[in-house]
């Protein structure tokens, strides 16, 4: 059976062309030229019993997707992959074949999927050392099992994924959806997870000034999981638009900075102190006790390390890509600690879906535009110029 979905194309001509001429014509990346195209293909088949397909409702837009399909992304993630692989990771949907193994979700369920393809998704009887040990996340088997390569789905070739009529996924990946939540709600479940995970990765005291770069999708989750754990540490929040700054207050930022603010001003409201060199940016001393960078630019990157006090520490949420210009002394010489945060862990993923439940009201308004698979350009540009559109975040929507 053919379905309609979204296929990544790995071509090398391409994905120069896109990654040359996208700062010019961004809409290059969804022309005749990209790497993507819609079309019918044959729907994935269900590898084991342990397998069910499922039927897709609602499934974002994330930035990972926007980076690989504007050539933004880093090649490093490539042979972690199998071509032609269907995008799309954030899914609420339906199951509507379910395998005869028992325990598997029963036909008509509603889920949202955890997307890591770790051990025992693939059915890796000898798991590595991480799946052992509870950090699944850090699996290294990629490429083994019953499926071919890719670290989730959205980026493997056998499981299809949620810009699609249907995908196919493990029963251990998907999770039931309380009856409380909407599919608006439910399809953020997995970006929360991940806010989720790089928060509990940060030493938090309700006495300590956390600097949020960034109040995307996932700035604004990480805000949401930040007072969903219960701290009440000062957040100062650094947001672009004016409809993301709205959402910062009503998620509980104490201060919120419009992006490209004056580094004094900034240096004030984090009590840092500011000296200049002869040429380039200053010299921060003092600054946020932690510093989440939900953006992943060259230049978030290299403020979160400026801005951040001696000992402190740096938690990269945002997919970096192949970020320039970051000056790498403060880590050295403030003795920074610096950690990645990539995706969540099952608990994790369990205890986010407990916090959309409980921050429902908070969170509404999070996803902001629906389109048809068919509008996949006007989607995508959609998602790429939140200040134009005042969204959040953008998911496709299947009827």
């Amino acid at each position: 059976m053919k379905v309609w979905a979204i296929q990544y194309i790995k071509s090398v001509p391409r994905y120069l062309a896109v990654r040359l001429l996208g700062t010019r014509w961004p809409r290059v990346a969804t022309s005749l030229f990209a790497c993507i195209r819609l079309g019918r293909i044959e729907q994935p088949s269900l590898p084991g019993s342990e397998w069910v397909r499922v039927r897709p409702i609602l499934s974002g837009i994330c930035g990972s997707d926007l980076a690989t399909i504007t050539a933004k992304g880093s090649v490093y993630f490539s042979p972690l992959t199998s071509c032609p692989f269907v995008l799309g990771h954030e899914v609420v949907g339906e199951i509507i074949e379910a395998g005869k193994q028992a325990g598997v979700p029963k036909e008509g369920d509603r889920v949202v999927l955890e997307p890591p393809l770790t051990c025992e998704i693939r059915g890796i009887a000898r798991k590595c050392e991480p799946c052992q040990t509870g950090n699944s996340s850090l699996c290294v088997n990629f490429n083994g099992g019953d499926i071919s390569a890719g670290i989730q789905t959205g980026y493997c070739r056998d499981t299809g994924g949620g810009w699609s009529e249907s995908f196919v996924a493990h029963y251990k990946q998907l999770h039931p959806v309380p009856d409380q939540l909407s599919n608006e709600q439910a399809v953020i479940a997995e970006p929360l997870s991940c806010a989720l995970q790089a928060v509990r990765k940060a030493p938090l005291a309700d006495d300590c000034t956390v600097l949020i770069l960034g109040c995307g999708s996932m700035g604004a989750l990480t805000l949401a999981a930040i007072r969903g754990v219960g701290s009440a540490c000062r957040v100062v929040m650094v947001a672009k638009h004016p409809h993301q700054r709205e959402v910062a207050d009503r998620l509980g930022a104490d201060v919120v900075v419009q992006a490209g603010a004056p580094y004094p001003k900034l240096a004030q409201i984090l009590n840092a102190r500011l000296y200049n060199p002869e040429f380039g940016r200053p010299t921060a001393v003092g600054g946020a006790d932690i510093c989440f960078d939900c953006v992943g630019s060259g230049r978030t990157i290299d403020d979160a390390l400026r801005f951040t006090r001696g000992g402190g520490s740096v938690i990269l949420v945002g997919m970096p890509g192949i970020p320039r210009h970051i000056d790498w002394t403060a880590i050295w010489h403030k003795e920074l600690v610096v950690r990645g945060s990539y995706t969540s862990e099952p608990a994790t993923f369990r205890r986010a879906l407990e916090l959309l439940v409980a921050q429902r009201d908070s969170l509404a308004g999070i996803v902001g535009a629906k389109f048809p698979l068919k509008d996949y350009r006007a989607a995508v540009q959609c998602a790429l110029n939140t200040g134009q559109s005042k969204v959040i975040k953008t998911v496709f929507q299947f009827e």
